[in-house]
This record gives C-alpha cells, sequence and structure tokens, in this order.
C-alpha cells in the first residue's frame, strides 16, 4: 500500500468531505458524492490488491451509499420538483433584495 491509488483514495475522500459538508448547494454536494464513489473504487481495488478484504467490504457498502447519495442528489423525481421549486423561490428573493438594496 502507499501507492498512488491509495493517494488518489485518501485525496478525493478529503476533497468529497469537504463539498459535501460545505453545504454550497446540490449540484456540489452531488458532485462530492460522485467523488466519494471514485474513492471507494479505488480503495475497493487497492484493499483486493493488498489482501485488506475489510477495506474493500467497507467501500464496497460506502459505494452503494454514495450511489443512493447521487441518486437523491441528480435523478429522484421528488427530490427535483423540490430543487425547481426552491431555486424559484430563491430567484425571487434575490430580485427583492437587488430591488431593495437599489432603493437604499
Amino acid at each position: 500500500m502507499n501507492g498512488p491509488l491509495e493517494w488518489y483514495a485518501a485525496i478525493s475522500g478529503t476533497i468529497a468531505a469537504f463539498m459535501v459538508a460545505g453545504d454550497f448547494g446540490r449540484r456540489i454536494t452531488g458532485l462530492g458524492f460522485l467523488l466519494f464513489a471514485t474513492g471507494s473504487v479505488a480503495w475497493i481495488t487497492s484493499g483486493l490488491q493488498s489482501g485488506t478484504t475489510p477495506l474493500a467490504v467497507q467501500n464496497a457498502v460506502l459505494l452503494l451509499i454514495n450511489f443512493y447519495g447521487m441518486w437523491q442528489y441528480w435523478l429522484s423525481p421528488k427530490n427535483r420538483r423540490k430543487i425547481e421549486v426552491i431555486e424559484k423561490a430563491v430567484e425571487r428573493f434575490e430580485e427583492r433584495e437587488a430591488t431593495a438594496g437599489a432603493a437604499s
């Protein structure tokens, strides 16, 4: 261990955690789950190559969780409707704020 694959997995996991925890919006959070998924694949590969089966199994489960996260943030029809409503409300709010700021 300690090769490029493990370094990719460690760095991608750190960046993905920042993206998800940072609450930078749904698109960034979804990309964070995608990055987590690629890191999980790297850990699975590394675990299988080095004989550390628990690491591979843990990341196989995490990969499934990341797929669920991507579904929730990008593909779920219910959540897509909510996102559309929220985005419209945010646009209206920003327009009111801009108008109120210009009037000041």
